[in-house]
């Protein structure tokens, strides 16, 4: 209890920017979705960089949809069911293609929480991804009503429908292969579009964007993203995209979420061992690169309260 108090009081202290005077500002109902060709038939919706927030309609994820000649595939359907409707208006206005495919890549709420909009299709995931969305949906939902309101009216939390098994997909003109990781959750899906050479990698990288950690196990993810690195190596993608941060961009997206990750696992470390407690690592500096990235400082003291107890424990251990 100690810890949480110290964390909404850290939150609550920080200043709260006014919403008007924030250029580009959305307001319900409008996400004002605009679909962006990054490849022959991919496209591409970009969220904000930021945190959930109401001047963002908590849309902070990138979505895509891939026009495959054979229906249409989606990654990712946004943070709540106005989301989900409105990408599903984005998509018929470049193709009148079927919705075939929805894909949600993890268990994270706007992963998944604009599934409503697709009920005719259901959702796939792999099957930890719907085992932690059927678990922690309401847990969610409450959450995201909180924060962003209006946005999330008449959003209720669906779970994805089918289990997928990793393998390779051929749909119209495009091979997907579809790629079991972990360390973000206990389930990351990453999508390669070998055919338009495009990498989707979920929330297991993050581009100049802190990155979230309620499910982590950092040696983990530490350990996928060698294997994302090489899986990008041998499909000769040209392009990664992170569902949170910038989206376009390669291989330096992995080589800033693997070093955020190193340096924040020895800090905790470091400062478990020395005795400190949340309070006194809370306070520490964070270098200058970091403090400019994405959803600074709120993800950042998350991450600090969801990990750091186990560094604590393990010191004592020592």
């Amino acid at each position: 209890m100690k810890r949480w108090l110290l964390l909404c009081a850290l939150w609550l202290a920080q200043p709260v920017p006014i919403a008007a005077a924030q250029p580009g500002v959305l307001q319900p109902p409008d996400y004002r979705l605009a679909p962006r060709e990054i490849a022959s038939g991919v496209w591409l919706l970009e969220g904000a960089n930021a945190d959930f927030a109401p001047g963002n309609g908590c849309n902070i994820i990138n979505t895509a949809f891939i026009d495959t000649g054979d229906g249409v595939v989606v990654i990712n359907t946004g943070p709540s069911r106005l989301y989900g409707e409105q990408q599903r208006k984005a998509i018929a206005t470049v193709t009148a293609a079927p919705v075939r495919l929805v894909l949600n890549l993890n268990l994270h709420p706007d992963y998944f929480f604009g599934n409503q909009a697709y009920a005719d299709v259901g959702a796939s995931a792999l099957a930890g991804t719907i085992d932690g969305a059927r678990r922690e949906g309401a847990a969610y939902a409450d959450n995201l009503y909180r924060l962003c309101g209006d946005w999330m009216r008449g959003t209720e939390p669906v779970p994805p429908a089918h289990a997928l098994a990793p393998g390779r997909l051929t749909i119209g003109r495009h091979t997907l292969e579809l790629v079991r990781l972990d360390g973000h959750t206990g389930d990351d899906l990453v999508v390669v579009d070998r055919s338009a050479g495009i990498v989707f990698a979920g929330g297991l990288v993050f581009r100049q964007r802190i990155p979230t950690t309620p499910h982590a196990d950092i040696r983990r993810w530490l350990a996928s993203l060698d294997r994302l690195q090489a899986l990008l190596d041998e499909s000769g993608a040209r392009l990664l995209i992170p569902s949170h941060g910038p989206a376009l961009g390669g291989a330096e997206a992995i080589a800033q979420t693997r070093g955020y990750l190193q340096w924040l696992d020895a800090r905790l470390r470091e400062a478990a061992t020395q005795g400190r407690d949340l309070a006194e690592v809370l306070a520490m500096p964070v270098p200058a690169s970091y403090a400019q990235w994405g959803a600074m400082p709120a993800e950042y003291l998350r991450n600090i309260t969801h990990l750091y107890p186990a560094h604590e424990e393990a010191a004592l251990k020592r």
